[in-house]
């Protein structure tokens, strides 16, 4: 790797306990930090990116957002940027062009089957600049549901409110718990 890389706790959500080391000599105290949250961490190499976003609605047959972006009003989209500073923007739809949202939409997609995901998740994407580039950063298994929040913006650009988001993840569960309880049942 070379500088940068970012220290994290593998398993934190939020940005909580992420550094961006640009000076080896800080990394030791980096990974200290990371290890207050998490006893496994992870050390990535660091590129100029855009942050994308992508919902994931559905449980065998899952569908796509709208995608967003996230654009940081700090260095990087850290715990601070989002929830205490003020400059951070999210724009929803994400300036790109329709061939790469639709990459963005079915990636998305493939990272929430291949994690045999169900009900929803939002999935944060990394694009390199320089190469346009895709990196799935993380899927995010419970976002952020105020009306504020990215998961109901993204779907709320797709054409679905608020009210008939949740109805369908009702309808969502009910069908997955169903689902569940018929593989259990002795035959």
């Amino acid at each position: 790797l070379h500088l940068p890389v970012f220290v994290k706790p593998a398993n934190c959500g939020s940005s909580v306990g992420v550094t961006k080391v640009k000076d080896w000599n800080k990394l030791e105290s980096a990974i200290h930090h990371a290890t207050r949250f998490d006893r496994k961490i992870v050390v990535e190499q660091g590129i100029e990116v855009r942050e994308l976003e992508c919902g994931i609605l559905g449980n065998d047959k899952p569908q796509a957002s709208a995608v967003g972006e996230v654009i940081p009003g700090r260095e990087f989209y850290d715990y601070e940027a989002k929830y205490l500073a003020e400059g951070s923007k999210t724009i929803v739809p994400a300036p790109i062009a329709p061939e790469l949202a639709k990459e963005v939409q079915q990636l998305a997609i493939a990272a929430f089957q291949a994690l045999d995901c169900a009900g929803l998740s939002r999935v944060d994407m990394f694009m390199e600049k320089s190469t346009q580039k895709l990196y799935v950063n993380e899927i995010n298994t419970i976002p952020g549901f105020t009306s504020i929040s990215m998961y109901p913006m993204l779907w709320r650009e797709a054409g679905i409110s608020y009210p008939q988001l949740i109805t369908r993840l009702i309808e969502l569960s009910v069908q997955q718990f169903a689902l569940e309880q018929s593989e259990i049942q002795p035959s």
